[in-house]
């Protein structure tokens, strides 16, 4: 079988796979307890039926719920996910808006998790046993086993309240909606600004799962006979660890990128909860909040269509760094 017949298989599966996870998150909201027209209605202070009634047609949650389903998945294949019970706006407008946020907030801390985890890893499983790999073990296993929202509350207490260096959440000072700043310059550097405690909280919540997993998958190839031939051959003991023992080493960890990366678009909610951070992290938390169940449909297959994406160019690059895998 070659790349392009194992592509289109993958996408095949890909697919059908999709169409499962459709189907396992509509019936899933469907068996949710509470009515979110209700619920909506008694938050207006909505007594009159016939506004109720009006709602509940304008939804569609008065058809039958084969008609429901039908019009639900045409609705995520066309990615025309309707409006929100909570803010009555378009839902991909909604996305979009959050997403930038999400993005800005996810996307730098875990590519420099990634490195240094990675980075970190292969140094403890070549120090294996000494005091660098007994410290970068426990030092990893002690920051992932706390609570995000304690790392959080620390650095805001002891960075924001007591240094006062850092401010303790937004993505913006409250004065900018009366005095705008001046330049781009000023915008993009206030904004890195209040960026600094989500990133090194989101930094220190993932980097240990990277260490650990790195050390783990190296010490299983340090000791294989092609590591030991290219330490016969005079290689630097850098080029043996990154190049020939990483590179062997390195399936796991793509596995666990893909996915990580995949579920990164459904947004830190802790994280931007304790920051007051709106990306789609808190937009799902206001949601539950407020039954919007169409919101939180379109939220969790964005983040399905994520995943599955993220696996289907890990699968991919399986080939690429490792020769012994084939496409077959």
């Amino acid at each position: 079988m070659g790349l392009r017949i194992y592509i289109l298989k993958r996408v095949i599966y890909s697919l059908i796979l999709l169409y499962f996870v459709i189907t396992i998150n509509f019936f899933i909201f469907m068996m949710m307890p509470g009515d979110p027209v209700s619920t909506l209605a008694s938050g207006l202070r909505l007594r009159d039926p016939e506004i109720i009634k009006a709602a509940t047609e304008t939804f569609g949650l008065d058809r039958p719920i084969h008609e429901r389903y039908v019009k639900y998945v045409i609705s995520m294949a066309t990615l025309d996910f309707g409006y929100s019970y909570d803010t009555r706006k378009p839902i991909v407008n909604e996305i979009g808006l959050r997403l930038q946020n999400t993005l800005v907030l996810a996307i730098p801390p875990e590519i420099f998790s990634i490195i240094v985890g990675i980075v970190l890893g292969v140094v403890a499983a070549h120090k294996r046993g000494k005091l660098i790999d007994t410290a970068s073990v426990i030092t990893s296993l002690a920051v992932y086993s706390l609570p995000v929202f304690w790392i959080a509350m620390m650095l805001i207490l002891v960075f924001a309240y007591n240094l006062r260096w850092f401010p303790a959440g937004h993505t913006i000072p409250a004065h900018w909606i009366y005095l705008p700043p001046q330049t781009i310059w000023e915008d993009l550097g206030t904004r890195l600004y209040h960026l600094v405690l989500p990133w090194t909280t989101l930094f220190l919540l993932t980097y240990g799962s990277y260490l650990l997993l790195t050390r783990a998958t190296m010490l299983e190839c340090i000791t294989e006979d092609y590591v030991l031939t290219a330490r016969a051959k005079g290689l630097k003991e850098r080029t043996v660890l990154f190049k020939h023992t990483l590179k062997n080493a390195a399936l796991p960890i793509i596995t666990d990128v893909a996915i990580v990366f995949g579920f990164m678009l459904g947004g830190a909610i802790i994280t931007e909860q304790v920051f007051i951070y709106p990306g789609l992290g808190m937009w799902i938390w206001r949601s539950i909040e407020t039954f919007d169940y169409p919101a939180l449909q379109a939220i969790f297959y964005v983040v399905a269509v994520c995943v599955i994406i993220a696996n289907l160019i890990a699968d991919l690059l399986y080939g690429v760094i490792d020769p012994r895998v084939k496409y077959g």
